[in-house]
């Protein structure tokens, strides 16, 4: 496969993969809110912890197919987290007391995450470990 439909099938991958860690987040989110009316930054962050867990899982054996160390990845993403999380909730929190409905806020937030998170997952995460997990081979 060359080198640019690889990028492409995995950028999809990520996609997926990211549209389900949204729906994680996004109904974790919903309980949280509707069910306990938490604040939104406890909902939020609570949330966002489950997805991303669910994510960094499956993009790491499935869509990079890394073989790089484990808790050394995880401190990366962790560290993009740390930039990331106050950021979007201090901005949150900002946007919904200002009024701004909270699935608005979370969806733009999730927006932002996706984008951000594809570009520092490629490049800085995993980005000289792609393709460096054995390939199973399957059974005839």
């Amino acid at each position: 496969m060359s080198g640019g439909k690889k990028e492409l099938v995995r950028a999809v991958k990520f996609t997926l993969f990211s549209i389900s860690a949204g729906l994680i987040e996004l109904l974790s989110f919903t309980l949280m809110n509707e069910l306990f009316q938490w604040n939104y930054r406890v909902c939020y962050l609570t949330a966002l912890i489950l997805s991303v867990l669910w994510n960094f899982t499956l993009n790491r054996k499935v869509t990079f197919r890394s073989a790089n160390n484990i808790p050394v990845a995880m401190l990366k993403v962790a560290a993009y987290y740390l930039v990331f999380t106050p950021l979007s909730a201090w901005g949150g929190d900002w946007l919904a007391d200002a009024g701004w409905n909270e699935y608005v806020v979370l969806t733009v937030s999730m927006l932002l995450n996706f984008v951000t998170e594809f570009l520092y997952d490629r490049f800085v995460v995993f980005g000289r470990s792609i393709d460096t997990a054995p390939v199973k081979k399957r059974a005839a």
